[in-house]
């Protein structure tokens, strides 16, 4: 599988049929050993800025949030963290472990607990604000926005809680297929909207005043002729550019829209487990095969492709300058050229799976591995 991230559950009756059958989930790796890493001549550097240790994600997945110069950070046995230039300005232990985090602002940091409690931390003390208990499993960090915070269970429902004390504001629900994946793709909330995709290739635009549906775009449709066949899931969290939103299925399609009518730019059939990124110019995908590929950002036609990472479990890829950034499950960061897909430098964060999302950090990025090893680098 991709790594712990992304495996099948059920929904409903067919729980344990999928509990007790691993055979059934498609995201199981083959046997074949990840491509050997080949020596490199370096055309950029990556420039480790710090490093340091929260603790480790314990098969989870922790997103690392960056607001300003600093990098909000926790842990499944519940440390949280502020941290800039390496130091620690301050560090908390929640009293209970923790499932998903960190979404962050000038305000609030915010984590899960494995019990489906929210918590929120004043972001400039550290201070406990509030908690808030869903009663329900939390996968993904939460989306904070103007005054409130959206926290993704993990059957699918968005629950949007008052930023000021964790009060409940509203749930959004819809009709999931049969089958879907047990996944870590967040919320995106953008310009007034509230953005998510579904199982079954939906992607929702949701009223953040009361979570109703603005729009439903289409960005795949179930084929085949099981239910295992059919799914194909929205993975990541949605993209934003000028007048445009993209994402991406699991054996569907990658598809971007005009933010103004809903209408499809353009879309194309493709299969990933991990999500997109998108500039001016180019949308950046990973396959299921770990093979990295650039579109064309206004056409979806494609412009370079680089497989010589094959199945070594990449990360979503994030565009930093002239640079595309995906870390793997042997800790390593790769940087490749935008334009050629060319590798450029390599670098070792740590021991650990970069399973979570790179996250820009001013010239640079951050990345967080499963062994805990928070990571800044600049590239130059």
């Amino acid at each position: 599988m991709k790594s712990l991230s992304l495996r099948f559950v059920a929904l409903a009756a067919a729980a344990a049929l999928l509990a007790g059958c691993s055979s059934l989930n498609p995201f199981s790796r083959s046997p074949s050993a990840p491509a050997a890493l080949t020596e490199l001549k370096p055309s950029a550097e990556l420039a480790r800025r710090w490093q340091v240790d929260i603790g480790e994600a314990g098969g989870y997945r922790f997103q690392p949030a960056v607001w300003g110069e600093s990098v909000y950070a926790a842990s499944h046995r519940g440390d949280v963290g502020r941290f800039e230039d390496g130091r620690a300005l301050w560090q908390v232990r929640a009293d209970k472990r923790l499932s998903a985090g960190v979404g962050a602002d000038s305000r609030l940091a915010v984590v899960v607990a494995t019990d489906g409690t929210v918590i929120a931390y004043d972001a400039a003390s550290g201070n406990e604000r509030w908690r808030s208990s869903l009663g329900a499993e939390v996968l993904a960090p939460p989306a904070l926005g103007p005054d409130f915070v959206v926290v993704r269970a993990s059957d699918n429902r968005l629950i949007a809680l008052d930023a000021r004390d964790g009060s409940r504001r509203w749930v959004y629900q819809r009709n999931n297929p049969p089958l879907a994946l047990r996944t870590f793709a967040g919320v995106l909330i953008e310009s007034n909207v509230v953005l998510a995709g579904f199982p079954g290739g939906k992607l929702a635009v949701l009223n953040p005043a009361n979570g109703g549906a603005i729009t439903e775009l289409g960005v795949a449709l179930p084929r085949g002729a099981t239910e295992l066949e059919r799914v194909a899931d929205i993975v990541g969290t949605p993209v934003v550019g000028r007048r445009e939103v993209c994402a991406v299925s699991y054996q569907g399609r990658a598809a971007c829209f005009d933010t103004t009518n809903g209408n499809a730019l353009w879309a194309r059939d493709f299969s990933s487990s991990v999500g997109m990124a998108r500039d001016a110019r180019f949308a950046l995908l990973v396959d299921e095969r770990d093979a990295v590929h650039a579109l064309d950002a206004y056409s979806g036609a494609s412009v370079w492709k680089q497989d010589a990472l094959a199945r070594r479990r990449l990360s979503r890829p994030l565009i930093v300058g002239d640079h595309v950034v995906v870390g793997d499950g042997e800790g390593y960061v790769h940087l490749l050229d935008r334009e050629t897909g060319s590798l450029a430098a390599r670098e070792r964060a740590g021991k650990g799976a970069i399973a979570a999302d790179p996250v820009a950090f001013g010239r640079g990025f951050v990345v967080q591995g499963g062994d805990g090893d928070i990571t800044a680098y600049e590239v130059r």
